[in-house]
């Protein structure tokens, strides 16, 4: 499950991308367009600066921006960093400690094509992509 922090992430880069890459951008802005609490902002937002997905400046004029294009951008690099892992499965998680059951184990086959399913999923997908709107919907269209 993805978690709040995973998705909140996505939605505060597509603000950034949304508002160009020329200007910092405002913790608060985005805060008060996100309907998200500038405390946890403020913790996401670290997390992406020091995972060196967007540059950040403090102080008077200071804020945050994409260092990238939006198209430079996979949806699996934001979460992977914001949530440590897609595993589906504790055992194929980033700090996984051997099982002893690996060689026997007849699920393990099932959760590594799913892992790599998921990868595959959100990594064919950039923050450009999920900046298109449809008229219909009004919102992101899947099918694009």
């Amino acid at each position: 499950m993805i978690s709040t922090r995973g998705r909140y992430a996505i939605r505060v880069m597509i603000d950034l991308a949304e508002q160009g890459s020329s200007n910092y951008i405002r913790l608060k802005d985005i805060s008060e367009r996100q309907d998200i609490s500038l405390k946890y902002l403020e913790s996401i937002t670290t997390t992406l600066s020091k995972a060196g997905l967007i540059d950040g400046v403090h102080g008077r004029g200071g804020g945050y921006k994409l260092n990238r294009l939006p198209n430079d951008y996979t949806i699996g690099e934001i979460l992977r960093i914001t949530e440590g892992t897609l595993a589906p499965v504790a055992c194929l998680g980033c700090d996984a400690k051997y099982c002893e059951r690996e060689p026997i184990c007849r699920t393990l086959p099932m959760w590594k094509e799913l892992y790599q399913t998921i990868n595959s999923f959100f990594d064919n997908y950039t923050l450009a992509d999920l900046m298109k709107k449809s008229p219909e919907l009004g919102y992101f269209n899947a099918s694009l």
